[in-house]
Order: C-alpha cells, then structure tokens, then sequence
C-alpha cells in the first residue's frame, strides 16, 4: 500500500518516469484534479498530503525492492474526478462503493503482468474492507486501431473482464464504464 513508508518507493518510479504523464503524480482522480493551474511540484505536494492523511487507496507492486506499479482506488467521494465525466453523470444511477481509477506500470515493466497484479491486489484490498460494487473506466482495445506510443492510464478492457468486470455503458468513443461485486 502507498504509505508514509512507502512513499519514497512510490516517489522514485513516479520521478524515473516524468512525473507521469507529465507530473500528475496520480492525482487526476483525487477532488483536486490536475490541468490547468496545477505544477508537477503542487501535484507532488498534493499526493503527499493525501498520504500523510491517510486519504489514498494505492497498491504498489514491488519487483524486489523497486516499485514497478501501482493501481489507484477509492470510494467516489475519495476520487470524484473521472474523465469524461460529462457523458458518466448523464446516465449514472447509484453511485459505486468502489472507483479503480489509474493503473501504472514503469516504462521498462510493462507486458510483464504489472498491471494485472496491481488490480489484483487493489480488489483483494477492497475484498478485505467489505467489498461491494466496483467500477473501473477502462479503454477498449479490441476493434481499435493501434495507438502508437499510447498507454491506457485507466487500463485496457479486457484486463477488467478477467476479474469479473462487464462493460455497463459507454462514455467516450473508446472508454466504458465496468463494474464487478466484489
């Protein structure tokens, strides 16, 4: 889990890869949002005032001592923002008890099954705190033209369906909301 103790892990794969994407430092889902008015350094801050609090669900995935992932969750009121948040209210009915928002693997680690351990850890988490209904924002894959040099921050499809995860609706040409009781 992405703790005080950990956060010096978490801090070096974030650092070795720019910030990620840019220096959101995975605060895209967190009520402060990143974009316009926001600094890798104010992001930084940001996250790290949510550790010290106590008010971020992470899972980290170590490979020895490096950390090489990690997958974001959270109650809706713990992580409101979602991209294309429009077209999700538009046909939202109860809220979930549970968000997965991004998913990160280090750049050197992917395709080495980073990500799906990360999920896998965060809905054993969510399991051991009570569990309920989970929705993820996944991009679709299948059916899509190569997107070169893209990486899905919110994961791909079919990496949801292995856990149980089905498609409830579409909210943007290539993303969907899932959902799984856990």
């Amino acid at each position: 889990m992405l703790t005080p103790e950990t956060w010096d892990d978490f801090a070096a794969l974030v650092e070795a890869n720019n910030g990620v994407w840019g220096g959101c430092w995975c605060m895209g889902f967190h009520p402060e949002g990143v974009g316009a008015g926001h600094t890798a350094e104010g992001n930084r801050e940001a996250k790290q005032r949510h550790v010290t609090r106590g008010t971020v669900h992470q899972v980290l995935v170590f490979d020895g001592d490096q950390c090489v992932g990690w997958c974001q969750f959270g109650s809706p009121a713990e992580l409101p923002n979602i991209k294309n948040q429009r077209a999700y209210e538009r046909e939202a009915g109860d809220p979930p008890d549970w968000r997965i928002g991004c998913v990160f693997t280090n750049s050197k680690d992917r395709g080495k099954g980073v990500a799906a351990a990360a999920v896998a850890k965060a809905l054993a988490e969510i399991k051991r705190a009570g569990g309920g209904v989970v929705e993820a924002y996944p991009e679709q894959t299948e059916d899509r033209p190569p997107q070169r040099g893209a990486y899905l921050h919110t994961g791909p499809e079919e990496l949801y369906a292995r856990y149980g995860f089905t498609r409830v609706r579409k909210i943007a040409k290539w993303r969907w909301v899932m959902q799984a009781k856990i």
